[in-house]
């Protein structure tokens, strides 16, 4: 079986009744004469002065407290009023002082010295900068700096991808970690032949389109195995051409403790290229068996190879590039 590549939120009512009127129906004023009273002289209501009467006058012994209560108050507030005023004068006062001094001060700088020349800003040593500086000025080139050279440029033909490549740099170490995924390396290999190591005619396009060699690697993991073929060719749309008609697949890898896999049986091809590289994948079960749509592990073990396939390559890219930016100027 093969597989295309992956293109990878109211008031209350008051008792009815005028001032003066009892709440219980009798009218303040209507009592007899308080006993022991001499005929002719006045009498006082039961309860106090009526409503709506003015009590009588104070004799002249008392003190008309009302009275004396207001003249406090009156001076109270006089003398809150000349004290904010007094406030507003002193502080109009030291304004003007202020406004004094500056000028003055101002005027005599202006004067001493006998300077002819304007002054600038004082530095925070004190020195007075010039205005008109006449030494040498600091000078900005207008042309803008090159861009960072672009990772793409070097691994898209061979005549800047010069970095040394070989199996064990482009599948370094024993073990591959992808995620919570660890994946066992078995053999790798690397030959110039590149259809000595192709199944069902993938060797065919790979010669067509100019290949110059092949570098397998083979990783596995919980019974599911992948063989991933990188063809290297001269630039990048040889690459991209023999991706796009290819057919067959990469021929799988075995050895240093991995068995046979995907021998007469189905298992899953994919392919992809980047820059001058066109990379294949073949993942089938160790045990034989046909691998199906519904075998999941087998497609997440395709999915985990192709990326650490384009990380790889992109690698070296970015790698020559940054050599290239940090390199002395003129030489390459």
């Amino acid at each position: 079986m093969s597989f295309g590549g992956p293109q990878w939120p109211q008031q209350p009512h008051q008792p009815n009744g005028g001032f003066g009127q009892d709440p219980y129906g009798q009218q303040y004023g209507q009592q007899g004469p308080q006993h022991g009273a001499q005929p002719g002289q006045q009498q006082s209501p039961p309860y106090g002065t009526p409503y709506g009467q003015q009590p009588p006058a104070a004799s002249s012994d008392t003190p008309d407290w009302g009275a004396l209560a207001d003249a406090s108050a009156q001076r109270q507030r006089r003398k809150r009023w000349l004290l904010a005023g007094g406030g507003v004068l002193a502080t109009a006062a030291i304004a003007t002082i202020v406004a004094v001094a500056v000028v003055s001060t101002n005027s005599t700088g202006d004067q001493g010295g006998g300077q002819t020349g304007s002054l600038g800003p004082t530095a925070p040593g004190g020195a007075e900068i010039p205005a008109d500086p006449t030494g040498p000025q600091p000078s900005f080139s207008s042309v803008a700096p090159p861009p960072p050279p672009n990772p793409m440029d070097f691994i898209s033909t061979a005549e800047k991808d010069k970095a040394p490549l070989d199996a064990d740099s482009l599948f370094p170490g024993k073990k591959l970690t992808m995620g919570d995924r660890v994946y066992q390396k078995g053999a790798t290999g690397s030959t110039t032949n590149c259809a000595a190591v192709t199944q069902a005619g993938l060797g065919t396009v790979l010669q067509k389109h100019g290949c110059t060699h092949v570098l397998r690697a083979t990783y596995e993991r919980d019974g599911v195995a992948i063989t991933i073929g990188v063809a290297v060719f001269g630039d990048q749309a040889a690459a991209l051409k023999a991706k796009n008609e290819s057919k067959g697949g990469i021929a799988p890898l075995a050895g240093d403790g991995i068995g046979d896999f995907c021998r007469a049986t189905v298992c899953l091809r994919r392919s992809n290229s980047l820059g001058r590289y066109a990379y294949f994948t073949q993942a089938g079960f160790t045990n034989g068996k046909k691998v199906t749509q519904g075998d999941t592990a087998v497609f997440k073990t395709s999915d985990d190879l192709g990326t650490f396939a384009f990380n790889q390559i992109y690698a070296r890219g970015r790698a020559q590039a940054s050599a290239a930016a940090t390199a002395p100027a003129g030489g390459q």
